[in-house]
């Protein structure tokens, strides 16, 4: 009867610190989308931001206050329980409320930085000091349910959304070499100038690199931390996807994104990705299958003037940089005679 008791009081706990977990997956999906709904107004409304009390920056702000009081408010409610301020944080929510200081730190500075310097403009706006200081703050606050699930050592699909959350603000802030941000690398009619041609392909094959970088990098990080069901890859690729094309409103790049992350679905869970052979080539595969989507969307949609060498290399090249990339989360296997596998 006693461990009765017991069970269920755990699941009560456990059932708890899900709805928690939930509802800053909500709160910080709310100030993520207002960090893209502001990049959407500068893009919009350039030469008319001359202050920093806009409706975009209330989005952002609000989600902002909205998720801090979660988390602080989780902290004072459960000090009550316990002995010490420490114990009273939930599992992994340390550095979000560090998080929460870099924010408040960063907001007060931007206010300061828009007064004294004025409002950035296109890729000013995602290097300035005080708006990466934003990010690295969100960043740490919308990843408080992913360091809740490794420390608990189980899958929970509010640390999948998390680390999705995470991919679109690293995407955000490399919007300037983002191929989902700016098509122009590739769409069109070729221009009239090689210098000017050399130079829009040089930086549409660096995006697509640094792009496959980020996304892969997340990707097999949480392959390597859990076991993944089906739709995790979808969620994590298809959400930061969806943030990335709204501030440009390429709504017709989300068909490839979605298409990439069903067939990874089914490639996870029809192969053993334990095996590391398959790994390396499911992080070979996925950036291959995605930009010969894109490439195909742009042909379709505007045009694509990059000639086959260019986008058929810069496919091999991401695949390459995906392969490459498994090795850092998953090293060879070393056998008992000290010979290092291949795979």
């Amino acid at each position: 009867m006693t461990r009765r008791i017991y069970t269920v009081v755990g699941e009560t706990k456990s059932t708890a610190q899900l709805g928690f977990e939930w509802a800053v997956v909500a709160l910080s999906l709310w100030m993520v989308g207002g960090v893209h709904l502001d990049a959407w107004a500068h893009h919009q409304f350039d030469e008319t931001l001359e202050t920093f009390f806009t409706p975009w920056h209330g989005v952002l702000y609000s989600g902002f206050l909205a998720l801090a009081t979660l988390i602080v408010g989780r902290v004072v409610v459960n000090r009550r329980k316990v002995q010490s301020w420490r114990e009273s944080i939930p599992a992994g929510y340390g550095l979000a409320l560090f998080g929460i200081g870099l924010f408040l730190a960063g907001g007060v500075g931007d206010m300061l930085w828009h007064l004294l310097f004025g409002i950035e403009v296109n890729v000013e706006a995602l290097l300035s000091p005080t708006h990466l200081l934003l990010a690295l703050g969100a960043g740490l606050m919308v990843t408080g349910p992913v360091r809740s699930a490794l420390q608990q050592q189980t899958f929970r699909w509010p640390a999948l959304v998390g680390l999705a959350l995470l991919l679109s603000v690293f995407s955000f802030f490399t919007a300037f070499a983002n191929p989902l941000s700016d098509g122009q690398f590739a769409s069109g009619l070729r221009p009239a100038n090689l210098q000017i041609a050399a130079t829009m392909e040089g930086q549409g094959v660096a995006a697509i690199l640094l792009q496959t970088f980020l996304w892969l990098g997340v990707t097999l990080f949480a392959l390597r931390q859990w076991r993944l069901p089906f739709g995790a890859m979808t969620v994590l690729f298809g959400l930061s996807s969806l943030l990335t094309v709204s501030v440009h409103q390429a709504w017709y790049f989300l068909p490839a994104t979605f298409v990439t992350g069903l067939v990874a679905d089914v490639l996870v869970q029809h192969w053993q990705v334990t095996q590391r052979h398959l790994l390396r080539l499911l992080a070979f595969v996925l950036p291959v299958l995605f930009y010969a989507l894109y490439f195909l969307t742009v042909a379709l949609e505007a045009g694509l003037w990059w000639r086959v060498h260019l986008w058929g290399g810069s496919l091999v090249m991401a695949g390459l940089l995906g392969w490459l990339l498994s090795y850092a989360f998953f090293a060879p296997q070393v056998s008992k005679d000290g010979s290092v596998g291949v795979g």
